[in-house]
């Protein structure tokens, strides 16, 4: 069980810095300016959300992990 809790929490993390990564190039902060997500409002919804999921996914490793 412990195994499947550090998989999920290093999971979450990978999908949480990506959505940050995302967020950011719709703000066009990051990113060349040729991606499709540059400067985009969209991309600053999805990266949140993104994001978010990355941290629920973390949390549910966390609980997993602690449990043990």
């Amino acid at each position: 069980m412990m195994k499947g809790g550090k998989a999920l929490m290093i999971i979450g993390v990978i999908v949480g810095v990506f959505g940050f990564i995302f967020h950011l190039q719709g703000q066009s902060i990051v990113g060349p300016e040729s991606s499709f997500m540059y400067s985009n409002p969209n991309w600053i919804t999805y990266g949140i959300l993104i994001a978010t999921v990355g941290m629920i996914i973390f949390g549910a490793g966390l609980s997993l992990f602690k449990k043990v």
